[in-house]
C-alpha cells in the first residue's frame, strides 16, 4: 500500500486540484484509494459530493473510534468511483491540536510520539487498498507533520512565482527533519503548477525552479481545471483535444502512476 500526501504550506496552488486528479486517475486504473482529507475546509471532501456535519478524524488518530467508523464511499456517479473510499474533513478537525495536547499521556504510551498517530492508524487498512492519497492544509502544523511521516511519497505543487519559490525552503527544511528522524523512505516531487506558459516571468520562474530541484513536467493554468472540480468529472473525462487531460497524462507518466 503506497501512501502519496500532497503539500504545499501556501494556500492557493492547486493542492485539492492535484489530490482529485489523482485519486480519480488511479480509481480509474482499477486501484483501490483511500482519500484523506485532513484539511479542515472540507474542499476535497465536498469535491466528491460528501458532506458531513462533524469529521471523526481527531477520534480516530486517538483511537477512540476504528477506520470503519470514518470511512464513507465516494458519491461520484461514474463507475471508478466505486473503488475511492473517502475520510472526509469537516470544521471540527481544527480542533485537533487541542485533542492532542488533552490526550497527551495517552499518545505517549501508544505511538511515542503524537507525529507517529497516522501511521499507526493507517495499519487497519492494509490489505485493504492499493493507494492512499491524503490532502492537507496549508500550513505546517499536525496534520501535515503526520501525513508526512507515514507517507512512502509527497507530490509538491508549487506555481511559477516569487513567494511560492520561497515557502519551498522552509517546507523542503521541514522533509529533512522528517527524513533524519521519522521516516528515511520518503521522497517528494515538486509539481509546477497553475503554470501561464505565456507569460515571460512565469517561464524563468519555471526554468528556475527546475534547476533548483527534480521538477515534473508542469500543469497548466486552464479553465478546463477549473471546470474540472465544478463540474467533479475528473480532466481525463474530458475531450481527446483537452489541453488539461494532456497535462495530467504527461504528468502521471513521468512519477509512473
Amino acid at each position: 500500500m503506497e501512501v502519496i500526501t500532497v503539500a504545499n504550506n501556501k494556500g492557493g496552488v492547486g493542492k485539492t486540484m492535484q489530490c482529485y486528479q489523482l485519486i480519480c486517475h488511479l480509481a480509474n486504473k482499477g486501484h483501490k484509494v483511500l482519500a484523506i482529507d485532513l484539511d479542515s475546509q472540507g474542499n476535497l471532501s465536498s469535491t466528491f459530493d460528501v458532506h458531513i456535519q462533524r469529521t471523526l478524524i481527531p477520534e480516530w488518530l486517538i483511537g477512540d473510534v476504528n477506520l470503519e467508523d470514518v470511512v464513507v464511499p465516494s458519491e461520484g456517479k461514474e463507475e471508478f468511483h466505486q473503488n475511492i473510499t473517502l475520510i472526509p474533513a469537516s470544521r471540527h478537525l481544527s480542533n485537533l491540536s487541542k485533542l492532542l495536547i488533552l490526550s497527551e499521556a495517552e499518545i505517549r504510551k501508544n505511538a511515542g510520539r503524537k507525529e507517529r498517530l497516522l501511521k499507526m492508524r493507517l495499519k487497519e487498512a492494509e490489505g485493504m487498498f492499493d493507494y492512499v492519497v491524503i490532502d492537507t492544509p496549508p500550513m505546517l502544523g499536525d496534520e501535515l507533520i503526520m501525513a508526512l511521516v507515514t507517507s512512502t511519497r509527497v507530490l509538491i505543487p508549487t506555481q511559477a512565482q516569487d513567494y511560492s519559490i520561497d515557502g519551498l525552503e522552509e517546507l523542503m527544511d521541514t522533509f529533512e527533519i522528517i527524513k533524519e528522524t521519522e521516516n528515511s523512505n520518503m521522497q517528494f516531487s515538486i509539481i509546477p503548477s497553475m503554470v501561464n506558459t505565456r507569460r515571460k516571468i512565469e517561464r524563468q520562474r519555471l526554468e528556475e525552479l527546475e534547476q533548483s530541484f527534480a521538477c515534473t513536467p508542469p500543469v497548466r493554468n486552464l479553465v478546463q481545471m477549473q471546470e474540472s472540480i465544478s463540474t467533479k468529472r475528473p480532466v481525463f473525462l474530458m475531450g481527446s483535444k483537452s489541453s488539461g487531460k494532456e497535462d495530467y497524462a504527461n504528468l502521471w507518466k513521468s512519477l509512473d502512476l
